[in-house]
Formats: structure tokens, sequence, C-alpha cells
């Protein structure tokens, strides 16, 4: 059996990639065995982190999939800084199962920030899931119907950051609050979660519309949140005009 296909059988592609490297290059006789081993076992290494990320971001289904922290725009007035995304970038808050609730109106980036926390949060390996607050409780509403409803439960659970966009876009019925209810609950001190909204943490309760049931969720949501409040103009607005502004030069 030849080498490479020994490789192949152990599922060795980052090794072969650079083995079959090592055999073009002229000068590799004058490295030693084990700076030649060590040369491909890191190649196998950095080829399965790679693997890792493509598949940790497949599975999160971000909005933004190239969103990241140091692509975030820092200006005046958008009240948030370098420094404190750098160290949300750390990803510290979901090695604690804390939350983080991005509230703003509606241009000013809230989906963008809440997807690079995303991707940094895979960068680090770890297991991210982005979704719409109307398309998750679609889905388990589904769910209810098809017998699927506790294992469409287990499965966000498990996730270590769930993303949920568009929250508050509509008030929630009582077969709504109590489906996002039971997932907060399943997520509570045991996973992170992401909320980006238009709606203040005020307002809330409004938006559940059962006073109870809105004191349960805020109770495993909102008291163990880091809260970035993102102001100044739509960000939207300012790309269109920008764009009319070369259209006219």
């Amino acid at each position: 059996m030849e080498l490479t296909e020994m490789m192949t059988q152990l599922r060795l592609k980052g090794f072969i990639q650079a083995y079959e490297l090592q055999r073009k290059m002229l000068e590799v006789d004058e490295l030693s065995f084990d700076e030649r081993l060590r040369i491909l076992l890191e190649h196998e290494s950095l080829y399965r982190e790679d693997r890792q990320l493509s598949l940790l971001l497949k599975k999160a289904k971000l909005r933004y999939t190239g969103a990241c922290i140091e692509d975030i725009r820092y200006r005046n007035g958008r009240n948030i800084t370098k420094q404190m995304m750098l160290e949300l970038g750390k990803n510290d808050w979901v090695r604690k199962h804390r939350n983080i609730i991005i509230t703003g109106a509606s241009g000013v980036g809230k989906t963008y920030i809440a997807c690079a926390l995303g991707n940094s949060a895979c960068r680090n390996g770890i297991k991210s899931l982005y979704v719409r607050l109307p398309r998750l409780l679609q889905e388990l509403k589904v769910a209810r119907t098809d017998g699927s409803y506790v294992k469409v439960l287990t499965q966000l659970s498990k996730v270590n950051v769930l993303i949920v966009d568009d929250w508050g876009l509509d008030t929630l019925n009582d077969h709504e609050r109590k489906d996002f209810l039971e997932v907060m609950e399943d997520r509570y001190s045991a996973r992170s979660t992401i909320i980006a909204t238009q709606i203040p943490v005020d307002k809330w309760h409004d938006i559940i519309g059962d006073h109870t049931i809105a004191d349960a969720i805020c109770d495993r949501l909102v008291h163990n949140a880091e809260h970035l409040q993102l102001t100044g103009e739509s960000l939207r607005k300012e790309k269109e005009q920008s764009s009319v502004n070369m259209k006219n030069e």
C-alpha cells in the first residue's frame, strides 16, 4: 500500500497536501526527519482547524457570514468602543453563560454586531446559531403539530450561542410567549443568548403580553446580560447616500 493511500485511509488530508509539497521541494533534504514531520503535522492541524471553522460557520447560518469584530465601525455617537467589542470577542461572557442584548433603531448595525460576535465564537470553536424570532416561532409551531417539539427544544438547548434577531416585531400570542420561555428556560445559566431588537428592554412586557411570563423571560434573559445600546444614524441610509453621491460625482 502506497503512503498516500495509507494517509487517505487515515483521513490526513492536510498531511497529504504538505507531503506532496515536500516531494517537490529541492531543499527538502536539508531538513531533518523531525523538522519534516513537524511541518506535516502542523499542516494537518491547520487543515482540521480550518475545516472545523467552516463547519461551525455553515451550521451557524449567520445572516452576515463575513461579519467580524475587526471590521466594526467605531465612529463617534454610536455608543460602542473598539475596546468594548474586543473584550466581548474574548468570549468570556460565553464561558460564564451570560447573555448580550443589542438594542437600537433600525439600520444602526445590530444584526451585523450580533453576527460578528457569533463569528468570533465560531473562530473559538463555540457552536452558534442565528435565527430570526418570527422564523423560530414558526418552526416551534410546526414542531408542536408534527411531534418534533421536544427534539427542536433539545437542539436549541445545545447551541452555545443562540442569536435571536428581530425580537419584538409583533406582540407574542399565548403559544409564542410560552414557547420562547421554554427556549430560555433550557438555556438559563447553561448557554448564552444574543438578542438584537429595536424594542427597549423596558417595553418588553408589552411585547410579551403576559406579565407573569414576561417576568419569567426577563429573569432568565435580561438580568444576566451585557447591554449594548446602539445610537446614531442608520448605516443603511448613510450607505445609500454615499452611493448617490458617488454617482453624482
